[in-house]
């Protein structure tokens, strides 16, 4: 049952919509709540509430004094549909739909799960075929989202409780400056008060529901780059071209940043600083080799010996078992009203668009279960023009599965994106994942539109609303991870394009199918497979592509970016040769027990840790529930001994085998 609140809110917009305009005693008199109020300044404090959450909506609701009594002020929504709303074309509105869906819902903050209700408030038309194609993306959806980005926006400080990599929950108060994503994950980036420097956080670590405090004070730089704050931690003076030996079509990351052949076993970086190159080195350490500078060889080397040693002792359990149980952590994820009357809306206003609609479809369309859209339904038949009496009350009616709705006309409108909406509309744009094209073409015209909209906001509001001004503000930048410049690579580029290719070809012809060499990372060598994409999926900064597998005769999924080339159709199939080293496919049979000291502690967030122990000195020990066997032991050796697997025994001696082959490849 919705709230009192939503149906106050929708009785006033359609009785203000309903008429040219309408004064506040009329207003007043009307509607039931502000009638009831216990006094005057009651009434006038709810509805000041009430006009806020309108004009956040999109809605222009406009004040208007008297001409010849400046003691009488009338509202009205402006009738205009132009100028707005973004002018879409259907390519870009189904690009659009898609990135909205790269949300989870049922996690992100309020302009997440808005921002597709607007987006089909609008009264367009998805193609069908192109949403097939659109890549699938997953942002990762947080409930602290939406209180920094408007933090951002509206200039103002925030304190909330963040468990930093040394274990520690504390309360932070900060001025965020830029909100973006990098390598799959959010980061807040703004000034510390409490310790007067930049400082830069993690923001699944944020523990609290952000509150908004006092306006910020330390000048905002005028330009933030993320990408280039977190690479500056792991900058140093000691910087060299780094020279690397490294398994054929292997290390395909490092090949790109080389700009290396695939087959080549020579590999030069281009100048990096020292701990940057180790923990790329680290991170491929089961496929390369560092040859030069040779003291920063030696020193991977010695890592890796005790990264074995420590492996092949006994583990200790007693201090996992003496640890403290850390409770998960808790947000808010409750709907606002905004969120609720935005979907109202954007309901009815997609059945006036069509006439009538199908529940099923209507239903999936906006992300709702059918039972949820009937009771949204019910709500808006028992609200309408309160000034006209129980006749002009919204019409629904949902008989046999087709939706009509009928006198609520003021709710037939397109809902305007706010600044932050829009901030969350080109984040879910970037974890689409890549594209080539004509379709990257519409990516691209579609981000543009997002961001010439933000400098759409009402700037016809009168003093009454005037509030901070989310169009005068900057979008917050999405800055997307290292990987998309790798995108951009010619391996990568063709790869996609024959990609994309095949999914545009009708399916079941010859065009519809490809042969690749693809390079797994748990085995040695490569394997040539003949696959039927079906689509591209993004997961943080990975993109998978789930195809039909004639070899593996079912569908599997198949890192995009482990794709090595296109091969002529007449190449045979093969499987990837055993190897000498141990097999690391598929996943860990059960639960992996981690040790992790905090410079390791992003191995529980990659993993999606299930539990999380606290012990002493920032010491924490991590859960898994079957992990994949690979990524696992590679994070490992990249932790560079900050992490060490505990349990099961098998892991463990796994992981003596590979850091003890790659240590003894660094001293040879």
């Amino acid at each position: 049952m919705a709230s009192k609140s939503v149906e106050r809110l929708l009785n006033v917009i359609m009785t203000i919509g309903s008429r040219r305009r309408i004064d506040r005693a009329k207003l007043f008199s009307v509607i039931p709540d502000y009638a009831r109020a216990p006094s005057d300044q009651a009434a006038e404090r709810m509805f000041e509430r009430d006009k806020a959450l309108i004009l956040e909506l999109g809605l222009p609701l406009r004040t208007e004094t008297d001409v010849l009594d400046e003691n009488t002020v009338h509202y009205r929504i402006d009738a205009a549909r132009s100028g707005a709303v973004l002018d879409l074309t259907t390519e870009e509105y189904t690009v659009l739909l898609a990135a909205s869906r790269a949300w989870d819902d049922a996690a992100a903050g309020g302009a997440a799960r808005r921002v597709r209700a607007k987006l089909l408030s609008l009264g367009h038309d998805a193609d069908p075929d192109l949403l097939r194609r659109t890549p699938r993306g997953a942002v990762e959806s947080l409930p602290v989202l939406s209180p920094l980005l408007e933090a951002v926006i509206a200039g103002r400080s925030v304190r909330f409780v963040y468990r930093g990599t040394h274990g520690a929950a504390t309360r932070r108060w900060v001025e965020p400056w830029v909100v973006g994503v990098h390598e799959g994950h959010w980061y807040v980036h703004g000034w510390d008060r409490d310790r007067a420097a930049p400082r830069l956080f993690r923001a699944s670590r944020i523990e609290s529901f952000p509150d908004q405090g006092p306006a910020a004070r330390e000048p905002r730089p005028e330009h933030t780059d993320l990408s280039a704050v977190l690479e500056g931690m792991l900058d140093s003076d000691d910087r060299a071209p780094a020279v690397l030996r490294a398994a054929p079509y292997k290390a395909l990351s490092l090949r790109d940043r080389a700009g290396t052949g695939l087959e080549s076993e020579h590999l030069e970086l281009p100048l990096l600083p020292r701990p940057a190159v180790r923990r790329l080195v680290l991170a491929d350490a089961r496929w390369v080799a560092l040859r030069e500078p040779v003291l920063w060889r030696t020193e991977i080397a010695e890592v890796l010996e005790a990264i074995a040693a420590h492996h092949r002792s006994e583990a200790e359990l007693a201090p996992l078992e003496a640890a403290t149980v850390r409770p998960p952590t808790r947000i808010r994820t409750a709907a606002q009203s905004g969120d609720h009357l935005s979907r109202l809306i954007s309901e009815a206003s997609y059945v006036m668009s069509r006439g009538e609609a199908d529940v099923a479809e209507l239903a999936a369309a906006i992300g709702v279960s059918e039972q949820q859209l009937v009771t949204d339904l019910q709500v808006l038949f028992v609200c309408g023009d309160m000034g006209a009496g129980w006749e002009d009350l919204i019409e629904a009616e949902w008989e046999q599965g087709t939706i009509r709705v009928r006198n609520a006309e003021p709710l037939h409108r397109a809902l305007r994106l706010s600044a932050v909406e829009i901030t969350a509309l080109l984040a879910g744009l970037a974890a689409l994942g890549p594209t080539t094209g004509e379709a990257q073409q519409i990516v691209e015209s579609a981000r543009s539109k997002l961001l010439a909209g933000a400098t759409g906001e009402d700037a016809g509001a009168s003093a009454e609303e005037a509030r901070p001004d989310d169009a005068s503000a900057p979008i917050p930048e999405v800055d997307v991870a290292e990987e998309m410049a790798e995108r951009t690579a010619d391996r990568a580029e063709r790869v996609l394009e024959a990609v994309h290719r095949a999914l545009r070809a009708p399916e079941g012809t010859d065009d519809s199918r490809i042969t690749m060499r693809y390079s797994s990372n748990g085995r040695d060598g490569t394997s040539v497979r003949r696959i039927r994409p079906v689509r591209i999926e993004t997961h943080g900064a990975r993109s998978y592509l789930l195809a039909d597998c004639e070899l593996a005769g079912t569908e599997r999924r198949f890192r995009l970016d482990r794709v090595v080339e296109i091969l002529p159709d007449s190449s045979a199939q093969h499987e990837a040769a055993a190897g000498d080293g141990p097999m690391l496919t598929g996943r860990v049979d059960g639960a992996v027990w981690l040790r992790l000291d905090p410079p390791g502690h992003w191995v529980a967030e990659s993993f999606g840790a299930v539990e999380l122990r606290d012990g002493p000195d920032g010491q924490t020990f991590a859960r898994l529930e079957e992990p994949v066997r690979a990524p696992l032991a590679d994070a490992v050796l990249e932790s560079a001994g900050a992490v060490e697997v505990l349990t099961p025994c098998d892991l463990r001696d796994t992981i003596v085998t590979v850091a003890g082959a790659a240590a003894a490849r660094h001293r040879s």
